[in-house]
């Protein structure tokens, strides 16, 4: 079995719904959910929009490939409304990426692990921090909480409580 942390994120739609969804459909195709991080808002990172994202870091064990698995994250997120635009940096109903695969490093036209950006973005950061705080970056040789500490990102990042019915309650960590 390998061990995969994922992120998932979402800015349309019934955001933290969909982020369930996602949870599910993880569960059915890739493989066993050993644990997750509390849900953060955050606002978008590369690009101007008013709606913030929800996002969860995931652990993972799976016994498909990495090239199996980004294939089965992308046929999630196409079942789950997704429609990939020309613009890398836009909007969108659901996103899954690949943070880390076992220590693999791995550098493809279509796949690259560790995820080439998590040092840099605070809202993948702060959710590993919470399952992963001493996981170690394969190639930059820290740990997630020192990356965390270092990282330039100046975004808002907060962990928010959501409720039974998908929604975020009235009641948030941090507040906003």
């Amino acid at each position: 079995m390998h061990d995969v942390y994922l992120l998932t994120g979402s800015n349309l739609g019934d955001r933290a719904r969909m982020l369930s969804l996602a949870l599910q459909h993880i569960r059915e195709k890739v493989g066993r959910i050993v644990r997750r991080s509390s849900v953060y808002q955050t606002e978008p990172w590369g690009f101007e929009d008013h709606r913030p994202f929800l996002n969860q870091a995931i652990r993972v064990k799976t016994r498909l490939s990495p090239s199996e698995l980004l294939s089965a994250l992308l046929q999630i997120e196409l079942v789950l409304g997704r429609i990939r635009q020309a613009d890398r940096y836009v909007s969108r109903v659901i996103d899954i990426d690949i943070l880390f695969y076992d220590q693999l490093i791995l550098s493809h036209k279509h796949l690259t692990i560790p995820h080439p950006l998590l040092h840099a973005r605070r809202f993948v950061l702060a959710p590993m921090a919470e399952i992963a705080p001493d996981l170690e970056h394969p190639v930059l040789g820290m740990s997630i909480t020192e990356l965390l500490l270092l990282c330039p990102d100046p975004l808002q990042v907060e962990a928010v409580q959501v409720g039974a019915g998908y929604g975020l309650t009235p009641r948030q960590r941090g507040g906003r």
